[in-house]
């Protein structure tokens, strides 16, 4: 699911991937590149859109491939994208 509104809005990306949900805030993103290219599997890519300070953020384009290893979270130095991992219910049989 992609939120995307006008520049004067909060503007966000919310792209569910198999471990969870990955949230991309392009107004707080400066346009480094560091989450795309530390990416292991390559998940993240430059949009063709600029974000309202004027530059290029980053999206999902493989979001089926995210391993949800937190490597874009960790490097990021704007906060600008982060994961909320899933937890998935287990049942004790025993």
């Amino acid at each position: 699911m992609i939120i995307m509104k006008t520049a004067k809005q909060e503007v966000s990306n919310r792209v569910k991937v198999p471990k969870g949900e990955l949230v991309i805030m392009p107004e707080r993103c400066k346009g480094c590149g560091i989450c795309i290219e530390f990416c292991p599997k390559k998940v993240l890519v430059f949009s063709k859109e600029y974000n309202p300070k004027g530059y290029y953020f980053p999206l999902a384009a493989n979001p089926q491939e995210c391993s949800a290893c937190n490597m874009c979270s960790l490097l990021c130095p704007d906060f600008a994208i982060y994961l909320n991992k899933s937890v998935s219910e287990k049942t004790d049989e025993q």
